[in-house]
């Protein structure tokens, strides 16, 4: 079974750091904590930060997944 990958990303209603999976780059989602409204966009690339990138976010997504299957495994 396969462990979701997250980023993290600020709520910019509450401020609160989110972590969000990279599946949902691009998308609407919504606040745990407040309610509050926001499009997930990795905040370390600000060129993937609009929506109607989509092509640029599924990339963006590729590169994040294949930076953690390039990871050692660590001894549990």
């Amino acid at each position: 079974m396969s462990n979701p990958t997250y980023f993290v990303q600020e709520c910019p209603t509450c401020g609160r750091r989110l972590q969000i999976r990279v599946e949902h780059l691009g998308r609407k989602v919504v606040c745990q904590h407040c309610q509050g409204h926001l499009i997930a966009a990795d905040p370390t690339n600000a060129r993937y930060e609009r929506a109607d990138t989509g092509n640029a976010l599924l990339r963006r997504a590729d590169e994040l997944l294949e930076s953690i299957a390039q990871r050692k495994p660590q001894p549990r």
